[in-house]
């Protein structure tokens, strides 16, 4: 059940009689609550998103600095001429 807050507070008049105040006190407590559980759970979702994200950038980043230097070492050992992949050697 959604409830206005801003429209429930026109529609109360003050001093609220209890009878009634009580029960909408519950309701609105019911509400927050499951809106706070929801809240909850989509930060806890959202942490786990960022540690897998956080752990697969570390591996990645480990990955791009060991083929940086192994494309450096090559170019140290070739005067600066290396093959890559399908690349056909100078010589063809």
């Amino acid at each position: 059940m959604r409830v206005d807050i801003a429209q429930e507070q026109h529609t109360l008049k003050f001093p609220l009689d209890p009878c009634r105040a009580i029960p909408h006190m519950s309701i609105m407590t019911q509400v927050l609550e499951e809106k706070i559980a929801h809240l909850t759970r989509t930060v806890e979702e959202l942490s786990d998103v960022m540690a897998k994200q956080d752990s697969e950038l570390r591996r990645l980043s480990l990955i791009v600095d060991h083929l940086a230097q192994r494309a450096k070492g090559r170019e140290e050992d070739g005067d600066g001429v290396f093959i890559l992949g399908d690349e056909r050697p100078p010589h063809y």
